[in-house]
């Protein structure tokens, strides 16, 4: 009895785990969103650089209502809720590393690498928090804070300064406008850090 039981069972474990991989029942987003740089390095644009001289800029870290796809909507100073329909393509810490790196990439002469490209040592490092990334319910906005964190090559001096940009959203809290407005923020942020890049 036990043998004849064995294998249908084994197979209904397999049919609930397809199940949950694929989500099946659960409701999938309209379409997903991404950041858009506002500038972005030229095609067949060469750049050189001695090692220390090169920019390693990195991953920030978040806090955990930020480690989702999902647009986190602050209620108030204790309650969080998330946008309706609205996803990112991949972590927003991560869309924010790359917008950064276009952005210094494209305003500026500097070599610009993220931590999987260096081989030895890393130059400079831009590394930091993304402590806001979404709605602030109370003005209806969309608000990006960065707290940046420069470390000179081989680690001799750290510098430390906190970006912040707020876009109107409207009078609807959706995915699309909110999405347009949160890139207009990290796009605003994205080029304040990079004209304090440029004066270190």
């Amino acid at each position: 009895m036990i043998r004849r039981l064995r294998a249908p069972l084994i197979v209904a474990v397999a049919a609930v785990s397809l199940s949950a991989c694929i989500g099946l029942g659960g409701k999938t987003p309209p379409f997903l969103l991404t950041l858009d740089a506002d500038a972005a390095p030229a095609a067949g644009d060469a750049r050189t650089a001695a090692e220390a001289s090169t920019l390693t800029i990195l991953i920030p870290t978040a806090p955990q209502k930020l480690r989702t796809t999902r647009i986190p909507v602050q209620q108030d100073g204790s309650s969080v809720a998330y946008v309706k329909d609205a996803q990112w393509v991949e972590a927003p810490s991560r869309l924010f590393q790359r917008l950064v790196s276009e952005t210094v990439s494209a305003r500026t002469s500097r070599v610009v690498l993220d931590e999987g490209q260096y081989l030895t040592a890393p130059g400079e490092q831009l590394a930091g928090q993304l402590m806001e990334f979404g709605v602030d319910a109370r003005t209806n906005e969309a608000v990006v804070v960065y707290q940046a964190m420069l470390v000179a090559a081989g680690g001799k001096s750290v510098t430390q300064r906190r970006f912040e940009a707020r876009e109107a959203i409207g009078a609807e809290v959706e995915a699309k406008p909110v999405g347009e407005a949160l890139t207009r923020a990290a796009n605003k942020v994205a080029g304040e850090v990079t004209g304090w890049l440029g004066g270190q």
